[in-house]
């Protein structure tokens, strides 16, 4: 019985991959978000990026698209945890996918949020 539970655990241990920051990079730089999904699964977290107001005044130029005022972008953030190695022994607490209109426009690194 207990190699059973023994073979059980590593096979759940196995089945996260960790990636170095190169590798991450290149495989979700610019990907859609559909294929975040199939690789990486559902996100622990999500939060949905929102355009405040008064915009246009605090940046100081319009925040709006004037070939296309109704035009609305969706921007994302997911989050995933303990993915990315930030060295040999250690990885990031956090990475961060900024997805916007579906597909990765940014990816941070975190150990403290």
């Amino acid at each position: 019985m207990f190699i059973a539970l023994g073979i059980s655990f590593h096979v759940l241990a196995e089945g996260k991959k960790l990636y170095t920051e190169n590798e991450f990079l290149d495989t979700f730089g610019a990907k859609s978000k559909e294929r975040v999904l199939q690789v990486l699964g559902e996100p622990e977290r999500k939060e949905m990026s929102v355009k405040p107001t008064n915009a246009s005044s605090v940046i100081g130029r319009p925040a709006v698209d004037k070939s296309n005022p109704n035009k609305r972008v969706n921007i994302e953030m997911w989050y995933y945890a303990n993915l990315v190695k930030s060295d040999e022994k250690n990885t990031w607490k956090q990475t961060e996918l900024t997805i916007m209109d579906g597909k990765v426009y940014n990816i941070g690194f975190f150990n403290s949020r």
